[in-house]
């Protein structure tokens, strides 16, 4: 079979698609058919070498953390799948793997996948399992967004921040979104009731917001302090700056800034489902790109600018 693979840590170039042995499940584990995958923050830190205390300095690493695609072979003790079934899902993060979700098949345990949503195909499907189940994570249960509220969602056209703009809006939040403002129009079709651009407002300018959930790491906490009394803030993305202002928002009183990250598991795969059959969340997609050409998926995420993710279709679906 056929799988993505990194040679060595740095550029998109250190991608390569390998002949591989293909995998058989064991107890508990299920082999995919991938038909997609999509590019994440993740697979691009691994790819650079930024996790390299997890992953190791043995290559080849496999890259893709999430897939979409149907059931080919189940090992023992797996009931609640058939092969043919059509799921969605991730391998497991920060773990070292030869093979992700970038390939033709792969083997996961059964409570990492779930059933995939009707009504989408699987390039749309992948589009959503990483981005979505973080956005769902952030809104629902790390700052507890209720109807009404205020809500800015800062690089609002990404794939976490599109996700959280439409689920924001289904919760019954007043969602402001920052971005490019080419993308304002995108956006507001999207649910947001306000776009601002943000390479022409300071924090300063907007607000007060009770959430704001952040994709992008910097000013954070400018942003901060544009929260009410009660505001909640949460940010998926680490560097040392903002580790450094999540540090100091849990020195200096309330208004405290967390992190989090996607770890889907069935049950949060599930939610998710139910979203997307509901109508309250569509996929978003920039470009498909075929397996062979991964590298130039890898560079359109880091390059940004764009409306939605980067999806690597892996069959001819």
């Amino acid at each position: 079979m056929k799988a993505a693979q990194i040679t060595g840590f740095g550029a998109p170039d250190v991608l390569r698609v390998n002949d591989v042995d293909r995998p058989a499940p064991g107890a508990g584990e299920v082999l995919v058919s991938i038909e997609a995958s999509s590019v994440n923050g993740l697979d691009t830190i691994v790819r650079a070498g930024g996790l390299r205390i997890m992953t190791g300095r043995r290559f080849p690493i496999g890259v893709g953390l999430d897939f979409a695609g149907v059931v080919a072979a189940t090992g023992a003790g797996v009931h609640q799948y058939q092969v043919g079934d059509r799921v969605w899902g991730t391998v497991q993060p920060l773990k070292r793997h030869t093979v992700g979700g970038a390939a033709e098949y792969v083997v996961v345990p059964a409570d990492r996948i779930g059933p995939a949503p009707a009504g989408v195909s699987s390039v749309e499907a992948a589009s959503l399992v990483v981005a979505g189940t973080t956005a769902l994570i952030a809104l629902r249960d790390t700052l507890h967004l209720t109807s009404g509220e205020r809500l800015l969602v800062r690089g609002a056209a990404g794939g976490v921040g599109t996700a959280a703009v439409q689920l924001a809006h289904a919760m019954g939040g007043h969602v402001t979104a920052l971005a490019r403002g080419r993308h304002a129009e995108p956006l507001r079709e999207l649910g947001a009731d306000e776009v601002f651009d943000y390479g022409a407002t300071t924090a300063d300018q907007i607000g007060p917001f009770d959430v704001i959930l952040d994709t992008a790491g910097s000013q954070l906490n400018g942003y901060r302090h544009r929260l009410t009394r009660e505001g909640r803030m949460a940010t998926i993305a680490l560097s040392a700056s903002s580790m450094a202002a999540i540090a100091a928002s849990s020195v200096h009183g309330g208004r405290r800034i967390r992190t989090l990250s996607a770890n889907p598991d069935t049950a949060l795969l599930g939610a998710l489902a139910g979203h997307v059959t509901s109508g309250g969340l569509r996929p978003v997609i920039d470009s498909v790109y075929p397996l062979a050409d991964i590298a130039s998926a890898h560079q359109a995420f880091e390059r940004g600018g764009v409306v939605g993710k980067q999806v690597v279709a892996v069959s001819g679906e």
